[in-house]
C-alpha cells in the first residue's frame, strides 16, 4: 500500500508540473544573467632595441614586487589565447593544490611590461645561461599576470595572457636570516629545516621574494662537490663582493665546514649542510619560490 501511495504521489506531481506553463524566452532573458565580459588590455608592440634579460643584465623600469601576501595560488590565470592547458593558474579546477604556487614558462621570447597594457620594458628569453626559465606568478589583473623577474631584486613584470605555458610549483623555500635557518615546504606543509650560513653585514642575502632559476655545477672542495641552486636575485651591491663574484647570482649551495653554519659570513649565498643540499637537489625544481626574511 505504501508503494502505491508513493507512485500516485509522483504521478500527481508529474501531472501538476506538466500543467504549469514554462516561462517565455523573454522571461528567461531577464532572469538568466549574462556572464561579465573581461576586457583584456592589448599588448603594445615591442620597440626595436628593447633590452634582453640575461644572466648579467636585469630589467629596468619595472614595478616593485607586490609583497609576500600576493603569491598566486590555485587557479586558472590563463586568458583567451593562452597556451596554458589543464592546471593553469587561477580559479577552480586548477592542478595547483593547497600551498602551491602558480608559475609560467615562456614558450619563446616574451615582452615584459610595466603594467597590463603598459609600456614594454624588456625581452624575457625562455632560457638564460642554459637554464630553462620558470617564473612564479605574484599578481593578476585584467587577464595579465605579474611574475618575479630574474637578475633583479624584488621586481615583477607583467605578461599578456599568451605565449607561455602554465606550471604548478609545489615547493617553497623560506630563509630566515637572523635565525640562520632554511625551511623547505611542499604543498604548504613543512618538510625539513636546516641551520645555514647567510650573508655578512657587508654582503647580505637579499631580502624579499625570488625563485630558483636552476642548478649549476661548482668548482672546488668548498662546495662539498655538489651543484648549486641558482636564484633569480643578485648581490645588493656588486661592488662589495669579490671581483670574481660580481657577475654572479645569489645561490643555495653546499658547504664543507660545519663551523660556518649559524653565522652571517657568506657573500650573500645560503650555505647548506651537504646532506640538506643533496635533498634539495633531488626535489627542488626551477621556478620554486624563495622568500628571504629577517
Amino acid at each position: 500500500m505504501r508503494w502505491r501511495w508513493t507512485c500516485l504521489t509522483v504521478l500527481a506531481a508529474s501531472v501538476v508540473a506538466a500543467s504549469v506553463p514554462l516561462p517565455s524566452a523573454a522571461v528567461w532573458r531577464r532572469v538568466v544573467a549574462r556572464p561579465a565580459v573581461v576586457e583584456i588590455p592589448p599588448a603594445a608592440p615591442a620597440p626595436p632595441g628593447l633590452p634582453v634579460i640575461d644572466y648579467l643584465t636585469g630589467p629596468r623600469g619595472l614595478p616593485a614586487d607586490a609583497g609576500p601576501g600576493s603569491m598566486a595560488g590555485p587557479g586558472s590565470m590563463a586568458g583567451p589565447g593562452s597556451m596554458a592547458g589543464p592546471g593553469s593558474m587561477a580559479g577552480p579546477g586548477s592542478m595547483a593544490g593547497p600551498g602551491s604556487t602558480a608559475g609560467v614558462q615562456p614558450a619563446g621570447n616574451l615582452v615584459v611590461y610595466d603594467a597590463p597594457g603598459g609600456r614594454p620594458r624588456a625581452v624575457l628569453p625562455p632560457v638564460i645561461s642554459g637554464l630553462p626559465v620558470v617564473l612564479p606568478v605574484v599578481s593578476r589583473r585584467s587577464g595579465w599576470v605579474a611574475v618575479l623577474m630574474p637578475t633583479a631584486n624584488r621586481r615583477m613584470g607583467w605578461l599578456p595572457p599568451h605565449g607561455w605555458f602554465a606550471r604548478t610549483l609545489r615547493d617553497h623555500l623560506v630563509v630566515r636570516r637572523r635565525a640562520h635557518e632554511l625551511t623547505w615546504f611542499r604543498d604548504g606543509v613543512r618538510q625539513e629545516s636546516w641551520t645555514v650560513a647567510t650573508g655578512s653585514a657587508a654582503t647580505p642575502t637579499p631580502l624579499g621574494r625570488t625563485f630558483v632559476l636552476g642548478r649549476t655545477g661548482t668548482r672546488g672542495g668548498a662546495y662539498a662537490g655538489l651543484d648549486a641552486l641558482v636564484l633569480g636575485s643578485v648581490p645588493e651591491d656588486r661592488d662589495t663582493v669579490a671581483w670574481s663574484l660580481r657577475g654572479a647570482h645569489t645561490g643555495v649551495h653546499g658547504w664543507y665546514s660545519d663551523g660556518a653554519f649559524g653565522r652571517s659570513v657568506s657573500n650573500g649565498c645560503v650555505r647548506m649542510p651537504p646532506a640538506g643540499q643533496r635533498k634539495l637537489l633531488r626535489h627542488i625544481a626551477p621556478g620554486t619560490p624563495v622568500t628571504v626574511v629577517d
